[in-house]
């Protein structure tokens, strides 16, 4: 049985999430897998309710973090070594970017036969200043050219990371979408929809708009609030927008919400046209109880907030960018718009919230879609061909 050492930067709500834990469940028996992740970041919640859902027991490294830290990053390094020299894996399979970045050096100075990257998103634009992306691009094209393989979440993500940033030939590269246990998504919605409603104090005639996700820079709360903004200013319907999640901007869209003179409220029982929840585990609950789901990032890789729209039956308006237009069918699912466009996405978002017709038309398009393409069991067996291949090309390399 094949040994398989996965690292993660750290287990935070949201895809990466999700995918290293279904891959560690539903790839055994066929290969043995130890989950490593560092630690989560205390702005946001914890996840550890997805591992344990699925009996997976992550071992943490405590000194891995996502920032840069020199000292630290040569720790985890040193633990890394350790583990790979006691579990002698096969295949090393690191995912985001610092956890590719410590994990596939140790791999590679230990020699291990097999070594995997997968690219969740990438930080290659609207995180740092262009000298320090310069340098991340250097160091995933050194670490992609000595890598067995590099895994992208959709065609889009592959053409800019082989295309626009070279980051390695196009034979290392392999598509392998997320993929996702739906199943709670698809069931019970009306019930859900029935106590998400009356948790937060929503009304059978107003349109509950989401917005799913980190409350950090690269996923532009402020293009969101500004187009609620011009939906309540100028909409006869009764809205309300919920800002479901966490995270260090928190403080800096209230006083955006303000400035705007958008009333606010993170109390369930008071009425206001914007809610900040904070976190909520039950997604599939919050989802049946929206009317509408958005997504403002400026970049993207696979959305899963995205997918588990369309799973729980709801439309989308969304920026087009990254991945995102492998995951929402334009017209069909939901409605995309250029990156920051205030206009665009503020006609979108009206196209919706005023159209009940259209609203329910779009709302039943994504399920077969997400079922189809994102399964979580498809995820499985898609990466089992793979590394069944990249071993076979190392043993005849040998």
């Amino acid at each position: 049985m094949p040994r398989v050492l996965r690292i993660i930067n750290r287990l935070n709500l949201g895809g990466p999430t999700y995918n290293v834990a279904n891959l560690t469940k539903y790839m055994a028996p066929e290969f043995e897998t130890l989950l490593l992740s560092g630690n989560h970041d205390e702005t946001e919640a914890s996840s550890a309710f997805i591992t344990d859902e699925l009996g997976v027991e992550p071992v943490y490294i405590d000194e891995m973090y996502r920032e840069l830290h020199p000292i630290k990053d040569i720790k985890s390094y040193k633990k890394i070594r350790q583990i790979i020299d006691e579990f002698k894996p096969d295949i090393v399979h690191t995912h985001a970017a610092k956890a590719g970045a410590v994990g596939r050096l140790a791999a590679l100075h230990a020699k291990v036969p097999v070594v995997v990257h997968t690219f969740h998103g990438h930080v290659f634009h609207s995180y740092f200043s262009p000298l320090k992306t310069r340098v991340f691009i250097e160091i995933e094209r050194y670490l992609g050219k000595r890598s067995s393989g590099i895994v992208t979440l959709s065609e889009i993500q592959h053409q800019e990371l082989t295309e626009v940033f070279k980051i390695a030939t196009p034979d290392k590269f392999h598509i392998i979408p997320l993929g996702f246990d739906l199943h709670k998504f698809i069931t019970d919605k009306d019930a859900k929809r029935k106590q998400f409603r009356e948790e937060w104090n929503i009304g059978d005639d107003e349109i509950a708009i989401g917005i799913v996700g980190r409350l950090v820079p690269v996923k532009n709360h402020a293009l969101f609030l500004r187009s609620l903004k011009h939906v309540l200013e100028t909409s006869s319907k009764k809205v309300r927008a919920f800002i479901i999640g966490d995270g260090e901007e928190r403080a800096k869209i209230e006083a955006l919400a303000s400035e705007l003179g958008i009333p606010f409220t993170a109390d369930k029982g008071v009425k206001q046209p914007l809610t900040f929840t904070s976190w909520i585990k039950q997604i599939d609950v919050s989802n049946a109880g929206m009317d509408i789901i958005t997504l403002t990032s400026f970049n993207e890789g696979t959305p899963v907030s995205l997918i588990e729209a369309q799973a729980s039956g709801k439309p989308i308006v969304s920026t087009n960018v990254g991945g995102i237009a492998n995951v929402v069918q334009e017209g069909k699912t939901g409605f995309l718009s250029p990156s920051n466009d205030v206009d665009a996405f503020s006609a979108n978002l009206m196209r919706l919230v005023d159209s009940d017709f259209l609203r329910h038309e779009l709302a039943g398009n994504g399920v077969d879609f997400v079922l189809k393409n994102y399964s979580h069991l498809r995820l499985a067996d898609d990466m089992a061909k793979l590394y069944r291949q990249l071993l076979a090309e190392a043993k005849s390399a040998s």
